[in-house]
């Protein structure tokens, strides 16, 4: 049950979607500071392929936002952060659910065994 490529992929998802919160946290927290290029997290077309190879476990990875600059170098957008923060904890709700589904049902399982 804890091997299952559903079970692992979860995992996943929300390894890297808290990676994601992290990094929308230290890039607001950067919003002010020159030169300062936001941090993106990717994780999810990688999990995809992998799902469909019978294989859910994924590292999500981090790149530099090639997105345009202020005149202080800084590229991060509080809107942009603002509305992929919101996005990403949807997401994690999501995925936390469905872990916690799996759990109910374990317990539900030996309950009654």
């Amino acid at each position: 049950m804890f091997d299952s490529v559903t079970y692992v992929a979860l995992n996943s998802a929300l390894d890297g979607l808290a990676l994601r919160q992290r990094s929308i946290a230290n890039n607001v927290a950067n919003i002010n500071t020159p030169n300062f290029h936001a941090t993106r997290i990717k994780f999810e077309d990688e999990l995809s392929r992998h799902v469909q190879r019978g294989n859910g476990a994924v590292q999500a990875t981090s790149h530099q936002s090639l997105e345009p600059t202020r005149l202080d170098g800084n590229n991060v957008n509080l809107e942009a952060e603002t509305l992929l923060n919101i996005d990403t904890a949807l997401r994690y709700q999501v995925a936390l659910r469905a872990v916690d589904g799996t759990y109910s049902s374990l317990r539900i399982a030996m309950r009654t065994s």
